[in-house]
């Protein structure tokens, strides 16, 4: 009887293995989902503080930049910024123009400001630790800050749509941007909101009816 039993337990070994292999996905079979950053619903925010008694917030108005996402497998995520050192505003022209010059951002010799993360771990349910290469001036600094998953959906255009936010500081002067350290200060607070839209051919088969954008 014990040897039937032994006989019967190898005999369907193979069909239990078979089912538990079928019952869901392989960590290794889960996709990666690729996004280009959709700039009209992406913001890229800073404030510094000024004569230590108020913040001065601003914005840069042009970057572009993807994501690659991959929670099963975050070896596989990415994510990368590169943004137009020129199209700083900080709602004043006049101080924008000077910001623009070799005192500040000098935009002429270095055009790009960038983030190219090198890992991406996961912080706890929707947040993640980032850590990558900015680059400000011609100066590359490692940086590691948080970026919290805001949502996710399908847009009326037939794409899908994915959207994280971070705050990141850094010290303006380690990138050898040290004019009026006393009366602007030194610490920058960067906020990155991204809106990606994924990179998906089969999204949708037919165009839907175009919609007015808000």
């Amino acid at each position: 009887m014990a040897r039937s039993r032994i006989l019967l337990s190898l005999l369907l070994l193979p069909a239990l293995l078979a089912a538990f292999l079928l019952s869901g996905p392989a960590v290794g079979d889960t996709a990666t989902e690729h996004y280009v950053v959709d700039k009209g619903h992406s913001a890229l925010l800073f404030k510094i503080k000024h004569l230590g008694v108020s913040y001065t917030h601003g914005r840069f108005n042009d970057f572009t930049g993807f994501f690659s996402v991959n929670d099963a497998d975050l070896s596989k995520a990415k994510i990368e910024i590169d943004i137009a050192s020129v199209s700083i505003d900080s709602n004043d022209a006049g101080r924008d123009e000077h910001l623009r010059k070799p005192d500040y951002f000098n935009c002429e010799k270095f055009p790009s400001i960038t983030f190219e993360s090198t890992s991406i771990a996961m912080a706890s349910k929707g947040v993640y630790r980032v850590t990558g290469d900015f680059t400000l001036l011609g100066v590359t600094k490692e940086i590691t800050f948080r970026m919290t998953k805001v949502g996710e959906g399908n847009d009326p255009w037939g794409g899908h749509r994915l959207g994280y936010e971070g705050q990141l500081l850094i010290k303006r002067s380690e990138y050898g941007m040290t004019t009026m350290l006393k009366g602007i200060g030194d610490n920058v607070h960067i906020t990155l909101a991204v809106e990606g839209i994924r990179k998906d051919k089969n999204a949708a088969k037919k165009p839907a009816k175009k919609a007015e954008k808000k």
